[in-house]
């Protein structure tokens, strides 16, 4: 294999390959897809909602909830698909020059994808604690339940400009973590597997919070589904 042919395939496995440590299930592939991030054919694809638009009101409303799936984040697969596109014509064409920005790009808009996917399944319509071994794990690593929340939520809050809060595990040390992720893919941790995602971008929100985005995170917290975060930590364990 000459290098041409190591960037081409190297490039897309790192969009829609390699990052597939991250697709953590919320339930199995086999039973929803709703973590599935590529067809068969490789291309990113944007899943349907696990509910309807209104099923988060009051705390997310309906015409929010379309905007932000339909257009943000499907805006993103559209992006992604791009860059893959324009990373291919560029190693054909030999015209190397242009690969860097393409997978900055492929980078921005594939967290994008990737966070997106794990929020939706993060969200219910009823409000829930931790158990079980997640709860245990939280404690061993933030000492208590709320210590936890004060913590990720106090990240969210405070992310310059837009971004996310992050609960992520790491298999290196067996513990939690929590990122601020600015846009979809800077200050991030390598090997850290999220399973718990706080969207802090306007247009998250902005319909019906305004700029209030502390009230948006902590109502956030009514509807988190911590069965799925558990879950999600259960595969991450395996995976990691």
């Amino acid at each position: 294999m000459n290098r041409m042919q190591f960037l081409k395939g190297g490039l897309l496995i790192g969009g829609a390959g390699i990052l597939n440590t991250n697709n953590v299930l919320a339930q199995s592939i086999e039973e929803n897809n709703l973590d599935k991030l590529t067809d068969e054919n490789g291309s990113f694809v944007l899943n349907q909602l696990p509910y309807t638009e209104s099923f988060l009101e009051p705390n997310m409303d309906a015409e929010t909830l379309h905007l932000h799936h339909q257009f943000h984040h499907g805006g993103a697969v559209k992006g992604a698909n791009n860059d893959i596109k324009m990373i291919r014509k560029a190693i054909d064409d030999n015209n190397l020059e242009t690969v860097d920005f393409w997978t900055k790009k492929l980078s921005y808009h594939f967290g994008s994808h990737l966070l997106h996917t794990i929020f939706w399944t993060n969200l219910t319509n009823k409000k829930s604690d931790p158990k079980g071994e997640l709860l245990k794990l939280i404690e061993k690593s933030f000492g208590t339940f709320d210590k936890f929340k004060g913590y990720i939520a106090e990240s969210a809050k405070n992310i310059d400009g837009n971004g996310w809060g992050i609960l992520a595990y790491q298999p290196y040390s067996g513990s939690l973590t929590i990122m601020q992720c600015e846009n979809h893919e800077k200050l991030q941790q390598w090997g850290a597997i999220p399973i718990l995602v706080i969207d802090v971008w306007e247009h998250a929100y902005y319909l019906k919070y305004k700029n209030k985005r502390q009230d948006f995170v902590d109502t956030l917290f009514n509807i988190i589904n911590w069965d799925n975060v558990a879950e999600r930590l259960n595969k991450a364990k395996k995976i990691g």
